[in-house]
């Protein structure tokens, strides 16, 4: 039995599932495994809020269509959330703590046994406090059951003709803006608004940090090159000025998941945003 017959065996006993289906890589292989091993008795659900793209929803929803398994979306204010604007290092966990909690709702509603998640094995080295409100609420994890990381995921989607499997990982806007700034729906829009802008122009990974007036650009380092040259630079300025910014920065560190945990007080290597 290969590791992919492996996966939806192990799915099997459950006999019903709903996805957190964000349609990034991680999650596709879960709803893609659930859908093999379940059928009908599998549900993807995305959750629908301010700091997830519309083009990121549509996607999802593509993508969904694309695996065959059934699909809705649940819609709230992650801004609502006690605490979640307050922008503290818990954010992710009470963000994820919402989330779980309405995805259990539906679940028990429609009578499907267990929650799934996309989490992976190599996950575990970062700092998520997500995956506490995860453990607290009984959200499955089976790529982390089965060890699956994330190369092994790319490898298996690719194979299965699934056009995520070189998506660049892009967590959710918020994760933008520094711990202890207050987060708005205006900052999130305007970190879209100038992501979406660079994307436009070619760049696939990226994130655009929010300081104030100013936007922190980070690529990774092969393409700082092309930003100097002849008129790219000015593009770049002139696009993510529009988004709403005054100033704009290039990073010369590149791009790195989670830098901004960098000026916690107790700062990690691995992060999770």
């Amino acid at each position: 039995m290969d590791a992919v017959d492996r996966l939806i065996a192990h799915l099997k006993p459950l006999e019903s599932a709903l996805v957190a289906f964000s349609g990034g890589a991680d999650s596709t292989l879960v709803a893609w495994a659930a859908r093999s091993a379940l059928g009908g008795r599998a549900l993807a659900v995305t959750a629908r809020s301010e700091s997830l793209l519309e083009a990121d929803a549509k996607a999802a929803r593509e993508l969904a269509r694309q695996i065959g398994i059934r699909y809705e979306e649940v819609a709230y204010s992650e801004l609502a959330i006690p605490g979640y604007a307050d922008n503290t290092p818990e954010r992710c966990y009470l963000c994820k703590g919402e989330l779980f909690r309405r995805l259990a709702a539906i679940a028990q509603e429609k009578c499907l046994a267990a929650v799934l998640d996309g989490t992976n094995a190599d996950d575990l080295s970062d700092y998520r406090p997500g995956r506490r409100a995860a453990e607290q609420l009984a959200v499955r994890s089976p790529l982390v059951e089965l060890g699956w990381g994330k190369a092994a995921i790319r490898e298996t989607l690719k194979a299965l003709d699934l056009p995520v499997w070189d998506k660049p990982s892009s967590p959710c806007l918020s994760s933008r803006v520094p711990y202890g700034e207050p987060i708005t729906r205006e900052k999130l829009e305007q970190i879209g608004r100038a992501e979406a802008a660079l994307r436009d122009l070619g760049f696939r990974e990226l994130r655009v940090r929010h300081h104030g007036s100013t936007a922190r650009i980070e690529l990774p380092k092969a393409e700082i090159p092309r930003v100097l040259s002849a008129g790219v630079a000015d593009e770049i300025v002139a696009r993510v000025r529009s988004a709403g910014f005054a100033f704009v920065a290039l990073d010369l560190e590149g791009l790195r998941s989670g830098s901004l945990n960098r000026l916690l007080p107790t700062a990690k290597s691995t992060v999770d945003s």
